[in-house]
């Protein structure tokens, strides 16, 4: 209880000081995450309630399986997260709202006590999130809005499972909670990529980890074959951002700019259909990102879970896949000012 009085005093202060709008924002943030906390229920105790639903026993049976392999194969955090369980009765727990200018890939950001600067501010309410997003359209920037299935509290509190988490099969629900644990093992504040990057070597190496040691060679088939098309996806949206900061850089007036920027986004949409109707033999599980708008809003979100991530694969095969020696070496690059962290990351040569 220590830590919820000394985050809630955070909370007070920074809303206090930051005046009426931080105070509402926090007030639903603290507001929504208590009301989580307080519907939590044990996952053993539901797994041996007989009223429990057949399909919901399966699925708090693997996810109970999941976290133990967390910490004792991965080396993630050995508390009470992930031990509890929540329906929250919608797709998605909260709502992330993105935003950039018009002529530019750099994301806006915000600060906050204890988790420091982020590219985005995040809605229990979906409504709240849209009415956020259209005041920031209206000051004539782009928006973008991303459902959010799992969220960590960084250790500050036991995270339940939730129910917007066992939608999937088993290695999505693996990858979850290796990604959020991993935002426990480390977490620098005000550098999200490198943040999420972490997360997801994590997920990845561990979810690769737990297959082949459940021998699930299909499992494993269809998780490398995924990875593939997420990398090629990320390769189209890094191809489009050269292309726009060159655009942005140029001395264009603010209608040519314009045109060239939606001309731009128009190539990686074809780029994409070639891709997906040449390389990934018809598969669609991204038509609905690319049918959707894009703008800077969205091109930032996206590439700030991706960039970072084959050098933090790189650095965890340096390491040997001995991870309390990868969280080592990532602690020390950690500590290292944000422009020299990235260099070290990106050009590490040993696990050291």
């Amino acid at each position: 209880m220590k830590r919820f009085f000394r985050l809630l005093a955070a909370v007070v202060m920074a809303a206090g000081v930051a005046g009426c709008t931080s105070v509402s924002y926090y007030a639903q943030s603290l507001e929504g995450h208590v009301r989580i906390m307080a519907a939590r229920k044990s996952v053993g105790k539901l797994i041996h309630d007989p009223s429990t639903p057949k399909a919901l026993r399966t699925k708090l049976t693997s996810a109970s399986a999941i976290r133990r392999f967390a910490t004792d194969e991965l080396a993630l955090p050995d508390n009470s997260s992930y031990r509890s369980y929540v329906d929250i009765g919608r797709d998605n727990v909260t709502f992330a709202v993105f935003a950039a200018p018009k002529f530019s890939l750099t994301p806006i950001t915000w600060c906050f006590p204890v988790f420091g600067c982020v590219p985005y501010r995040g809605y229990f309410s979906q409504k709240s999130a849209i009415e956020t997003a259209a005041e920031l359209k209206g000051r004539g920037l782009d928006v973008y809005i991303s459902g959010v299935t799992a969220y960590s509290t960084l250790g500050w509190f036991s995270d339940p499972l939730l129910s917007t988490m066992l939608r999937q099969d088993d290695t999505y629900l693996a990858s979850l909670i290796f990604h959020e644990l991993a935002h426990q093992k480390i977490y620098v504040n005000g550098d999200s990529a490198f943040n999420e990057a972490f997360a997801v070597s994590v997920e990845t190496s561990g979810v690769r980890k737990w297959l082949r040691e459940a021998g699930d060679r299909a499992g494993l088939r269809r998780y490398e074959a995924n990875r593939k098309r997420s990398a090629d996806f990320l390769g189209l949206i890094a191809q489009t951002r050269d292309e726009l900061r060159q655009i942005y850089g140029s001395p264009r007036a603010s209608q040519q700019m314009a045109a060239a920027k939606t001309a731009a986004i128009d190539r990686l949409r074809v780029r994409y259909r070639q891709m997906r109707d040449r390389r990934w033999a018809g598969y669609r599980g991204y038509d609905a990102w690319f049918n959707s708008p894009i703008n800077n809003a969205k091109l930032a979100a996206t590439s700030v879970y991706g960039e970072q991530v084959p050098a933090f694969l790189r650095l965890y095969d340096l390491c040997s896949g001995d991870y309390p020696r990868f969280y080592a070496s990532v602690r020390r690059i950690a500590a290292l000012p944000q422009p020299s962290r990235a260099e070290a990351l990106r050009n590490a040569t040993i696990c050291n």
